[in-house]
């Protein structure tokens, strides 16, 4: 039965991340059987999916685009058949949670590691009792779901649906690969890459400083691209910067073996950075007040059959199916981390075939189902 569904979430492109992406998923798979209408910042709009109904909110500041957001809901819920609020996440969950109440709808909120592990007093004594109020709340991972039933919500309502990715992958584009090589001098090159923001989580200043300097002293013609840039809207202030991480490089001369490309925006491009790279690499740091939620770059990278090396903290275990798409390492052990690594590169320790298998469990037509399923 075709549902009204109101999705409330400031986390959507062109912002850039895993949350981001996520959501813009979520509304458009849900489009499909659904009527959709999102809230969200009004940069969004001209990339919201094409089958959903949009209301603009400022992205900042964020007290006026929680504002407008509440008073933008409640619109809705005055002059729509609405059947459930759904928050993108923590950070809109009051809004939804006392709309629905208001309005007896259903609620629904999607969890991020760092939307339930953050210590931040305020987050903690105002948000938290709203999701715990949720009538259901969907974590992305089995960590995360952990730490929902430690902060007191109830089991019951809690389900785990994972990130999604786009699969199968798009096929490898030769010519772009051949173009990239040369580009950035890769030909005859072991290359490692990073995906994502530069936060102190992701922990690559640390990755380069106590692993990749050890890495580079094996394997000379060893190359790291890190794909990503600094968000400058995250919510979350412990970044790391361009700057610090090539002063580390330089500090281990280590300026020829890195190569940043910013963000990339173009598929076809990442697509082929996936494909030419040898090993993706994911040093997140064990932080518990800042949780890696899920790890959605690790499945994109088993999708393209590039398997993953990482730390086991967070989602990450739930994202790396050990010796299959990846080789999980204890947190914080850049020694084994860097051993592993040079493993790994040697021989083939991990085949192409393995990640993809598991890669197609996560595809974004499998997300649909399982929220299909939380709509009823």
């Amino acid at each position: 039965m075709k549902k009204n569904i109101v999705i409330v979430t400031r986390n959507l492109p062109p912002l850039v991340g895993g949350m981001e992406r996520l959501n813009w998923h979520i509304a458009d798979e849900l489009s499909q059987n659904n009527q959709i209408t999102i809230i969200s910042h009004s940069a969004a709009e001209p990339l919201a999916p094409t089958n959903t109904t949009f209301y603009l909110a400022p992205l900042n500041p964020l007290p006026l685009f929680l504002v407008i957001s509440f008073l933008r809901t409640l619109w809705c819920c005055l002059t729509q058949p609405v059947d459930t609020l759904f928050a993108g996440s923590g950070l809109t969950a009051p809004i939804v949670v006392i709309l629905a109440k208001i309005f007896r709808k259903k609620s629904i909120v999607y969890i991020h590691g760092l939307d339930i592990g953050t210590n931040n007093k305020l987050y903690k004594l105002c948000w938290i009792p709203f999701i715990r109020q949720a009538d259901q709340v969907i974590t992305n991972s089995s960590p995360t779901h952990q730490l929902c039933i430690q902060k007191n919500i109830s089991k019951e309502k809690i389900s785990i649906i994972h990130p999604g990715v786009s699969y199968p992958p798009k096929p490898k584009n030769e010519k772009i690969i051949q173009n990239l090589r040369e580009k950035y001098n890769l030909n005859d090159k072991k290359v490692l890459i990073s995906v994502g923001r530069l936060t102190e989580r992701k922990g690559m200043n640390e990755f380069i400083e106590q692993c990749l300097s050890k890495v580079v002293t094996a394997r000379p013609n060893t190359v790291l691209i890190i794909i990503g840039d600094t968000p400058n809207q995250s919510l979350n202030k412990n970044l790391q910067s361009k700057e610090m991480i090539l002063t580390t490089a330089k500090k281990h001369n280590l300026m020829n073996n890195i190569i940043f490309t910013g963000n990339i925006q173009d598929d076809d491009i990442l697509a082929s950075f996936y494909y030419l790279a040898d090993l993706h690499v994911f040093p997140v740091k064990h932080i518990p007040h800042d949780p890696e939620g899920f790890g959605m770059v690790a499945i994109e990278a088993a999708a393209h059959g590039t398997p993953t090396v990482a730390f086991a903290t967070g989602g990450i275990v739930d994202a790396v199916k050990q010796d299959y798409s990846g080789l999980l390492i204890a947190p914080n052990s850049y020694d084994l981390l860097t051993h592993t690594i040079l493993d790994a590169l040697r021989t083939q320790i991990i085949s192409a075939d393995n990640c993809q298998q598991y890669a197609a469990q996560f595809s974004w037509q499998s997300l649909n189902k399982k929220l299909e399923q939380t709509m009823k």
